[in-house]
This record gives structure tokens, C-alpha cells and sequence, in this order.
């Protein structure tokens, strides 16, 4: 398939969301004549460049792994002064963009490669020209990603342009429920029959079939002379409000992503897909889905839509746990599980859906069991001894000092879920989920 269409996209971060998405749904879509990416990586720059701009991607599905090329497009690196010049320019001539990296926090960086920087200076272009009308997708696990992204973008625009910059673009948040890896290990990539991301790079990108993404409602002031935007990329859903289905994503769908990553370390499995093949874990998991992470949002947002009945948790639930352990996609429990300690942040997946529940009136046992488990993971004395977790937790939320009452809760539910944790190491880890169903 060659490029077609008249739109242009420009991304930033190379990896499998950039990838397996954005570039690979622009390409499909048939709506672009151009694609453009920024990447940091030089030896990742170079090598798709050798390979004629073209690249890889794994795509796993119900049954097999499709493999699909993408391109070409040019890919650029913020660094190199030429290279950042012409990513300047097609953010002033793009239609669609995304930023697709780590963290909200690798919007801003020192230096003029920073992609803040290059936004500013692309969207000031545009409203001058003036340029196409754009949308920026944040595709960053944030709930305000793309507010971050603009406040930081417009602080670099001088205020007498801002209007002019606010009116040729609209930042908007995203909800990609999309499970995606890079995997590096050469056996690995052997044994599933991967591509590499292209013959230089020794890397490949494996992500799933499953491609409803949710973005925020597109709003632009129509004009005679400017008519109303239509997105290139028109498999994503827009929704007038995002907040239910992000806080539902990061509840529960990263919080069991996690919650299945350390239960499984602890178990001594490799692969997410081998949890399916336990029953009492599986049964464990689709408890803290439906009874937890469900019961908690369905008293929030009942009405909202239908997701927010049992029912409709019930299917949600469903169909994300038989995606997460497709033998298809082969994550294992290391790579989900990795960066234990920002993952037990007060924010974060599983801590933050204790906290939720807790607002709700509903007690995450099983999260709290999770939490335990994952400590477990950097001691593994845990499993063995009666050791205090309280202060181990406090320490991994000392920047946030949330102190009192909510704190000395969370603390104690987790505490709690430690001897059922020893309890299920002892037995040779029989029955996990039998343990609740006694207890509560």
C-alpha cells in the first residue's frame, strides 16, 4: 500500500504505541500523504532511514500474529539541528499529531530539541501561514495529559500569538486500552516468529489487534471560510467526557494488568498467559475486576453509560482478561511488573484503585493482597516472616505526604493482606481466591 490522501501526521517517541497505532491506523486509514515521527534514539533513527523509512510492527490477534510494514515516513531526530528543522515544519503543515512517550514528564527537556519547543514553534508557523487546523493526541497514561502538554507548549508561544496558536489546534486526552510491548530478547523474538522493527534494528514491536481508542470530543468554531474538522484517523471514538472511561482504564484494567503481573512473580510464572491455565488465580483476578474495580466505578458513574452496570463490567471485565493473557501477545509478569516502586506510588495503579474503592465505600482486598505482593517481589522475606509493611510504603510515598487517616487506612488493609499473602506461599499456593471468599 503506498501513501495516499493529503493529510499529513507528525509523531513523538518511536516505540509500540507510536507504532502500533497512531502510525500504523494513519497508514491504513488512507487519508495521508505524509508521515513523520521524532525519535531520540539515533541508532533507531538511522536504521529506519536504511530500511527506506519503512518499519515492522507484530500485530497479535484472537488466533495468530499478523505482521504488517508500515511506511514510509520520515523519521527525525530532535538533536540534530536539520532533523529538528524539518519536524518544525510539519508540525506548522500537520493534521493529525501525537505524543506517544514515557511520561508527561518527557514533554519538557533542556535544550531546543525539548517537544514542547518544537510544538510551539510549529504551531506558531501554522497559525501564522495560517496552516492546517490539528489535534495534538496525548497518549500518555495521564487523566490530564493533554492540559499538561498545552500548558507547557503555550508557555513557550508569545501571549500577543496565543489566540491565534489556540485557534489552529486542540490538545485532546486519550483512553487506549491498546496492551503493547517492544521485545528485545532474540530467543524470544525467534520463538514467536516476530519482525524486527526493521532489519538494523535488533527490536521488535509486538502489540494487540484491539484498536477502540477513546479521545476527547473535537471542538472547533466554524467558520464559512474554515469548515469543521474531520480526523484522518477515524477509528478512534470521541466521547464529551473522558474522566469516566480513563479513571475505568486505570482502575481497573492497569490496576489487574499490575495486580496479575506480581501476583504471578510471586507464583513463580513467566507469562501473563500462563495465569489463565491457574484457576484459582484467574478466578482471583476476575473478583478484583468485577467486585473491586467495578463495584467501585459503577457507584461513581452509574447512568453515565452502559459500562457502569454489572453487566456491562462484567463483559469489560471479560474481554480484558482474555486479551491480557493471550498466548498470542506472550508479555511476561517482568516485563508488566517492572518499576515496582513507582507502581506502589500514592497515585498509582494499585494503591490509587485502594484509595478509589475506599471513596466509594467498596474495600479492595485483593488490590491490598496485591500490594503485599509486590513488596514481596523486592523482599522476599515477606513471604516468610511477619515483617511491618507500613513503613516500607511510607517511604515510597514520602514525596507526597499524604499522612492521616486515608494513609493509616491503606496501610491497614495491606497489612491485612499480608498474612493471607504467607498464608497462600505456605500452602504451596493453593486455592488463592478461596482465601477471600472465606473472608469476606
Amino acid at each position: 500500500m503506498a501513501l495516499e490522501g493529503k493529510r499529513t501526521f507528525v509523531g513523538f517517541g518511536f516505540g509500540p504505541i507510536q507504532g502500533g497505532l497512531f502510525l500504523y491506523e494513519a497508514f491504513w486509514s488512507g487519508n495521508f500523504r505524509r508521515l513523520v515521527v521524532g525519535e531520540v534514539m539515533a541508532e533507531v533513527v538511522r536504521a529506519v532511514r536504511a530500511a527506506g523509512g519503512r518499519f515492522a510492527v507484530n500485530i497479535a490477534h484472537t488466533y495468530r500474529v499478523e505482521v504488517a510494514e508500515v511506511g514510509p515516513l520520515e523519521i527525525e531526530d530532535p538533536a540534530v539541528e536539520a532533523d529538528r528543522a524539518r519536524l518544525i515544519e510539519a508540525v506548522a503543515a500537520a493534521d493529525e499529531l501525537a505524543t506517544a512517550v514515557p511520561s508527561v514528564q518527557f514533554y519538557v527537556s533542556p535544550g531546543p530539541g525539548s517537544i514542547h519547543r518544537i510544538l510551539a514553534e510549529g504551531l506558531r508557523r501554522k497559525a501564522a501561514a495560517p496552516g492546517p487546523r490539528a489535534v495534538v493526541y496525548a497518549a500518555e497514561n495521564h487523566s490530564h495529559a493533554a492540559e499538561i502538554l498545552e500548558e507547557a507548549v503555550l508557555g513557550e508561544v508569545p501571549l500577543a500569538e496565543q489566540g491565534a496558536v489556540r485557534a489552529r489546534v486542540r490538545f485532546l486526552n486519550t483512553v487506549i486500552a491498546k496492551m503493547s510491548g517492544v521485545v528485545t530478547e532474540p530467543e524470544s523474538i525467534a520463538a514467536q516468529h516476530l519482525a524486527r522493527i526493521s532489519p538494523q534494528v535488533p527490536r521488535a514491536f509486538l502489540v494487540e489487534g484491539f484498536n477502540r481508542i477513546l479521545i476527547s470530543r473535537i471542538h472547533f468554531e466554524d467558520s464559512p471560510s474554515d469548515p469543521f474538522y474531520q480526523r484522518g484517523i477515524t477509528v478512534f471514538e470521541e466521547k464529551p467526557d473522558l474522566l469516566p472511561f480513563e479513571e475505568a482504564k486505570f482502575y481497573s484494567l492497569n490496576a489487574i494488568h499490575a495486580l496479575a503481573a506480581y501476583v504471578g512473580m510471586v507464583r513463580g510464572v513467566r507469562r501473563i498467559a500462563e495465569l489463565r491455565s491457574i484457576p484459582d488465580v484467574f478466578a482471583f483476578l476476575r473478583a478484583a475486576f468485577i467486585e473491586e474495580s467495578g463495584e467501585t466505578m459503577i457507584r461513581r458513574y452509574a447512568g453515565v453509560h452502559p459500562l457502569f452496570t454489572p453487566e456491562g463490567y462484567g463483559a469489560y471485565a471479560d474481554d480484558f482478561l482474555a486479551r491480557m493473557t493471550s498466548p498470542w501477545l506472550g508479555d511476561t509478569v517482568e516485563r508488566v511488573g517492572r518499576d515496582v516502586e513507582r507502581k506502589l506510588g500514592w497515585d498509582d495503579r494499585l494503591v490509587a484503585t485502594i484509595r478509589a474503592a475506599r471513596q466509594e465505600g467498596v474495600v479492595a482486598r485483593r488490590y491490598a493482597f496485591g500490594v503485599a505482593a509486590a513488596l514481596a517481589t523486592l523482599d522476599r522475606s515477606i513471604l516468610e516472616k511477619e515483617i511491618p509493611l507500613g513503613e516500607r510504603l511510607t517511604r515510597l510515598w514520602k514525596t507526597v505526604s499524604p499522612g492521616g487517616s486515608e494513609q493509616d487506612a491503606v496501610i491497614a488493609l495491606v497489612e491485612e493482606g499480608a498474612p493471607r499473602l504467607r498464608q497462600w506461599h505456605a500452602s504451596g499456593f493453593q486455592n488463592l481466591e478461596n482465601l477471600f471468599q472465606l473472608t469476606t
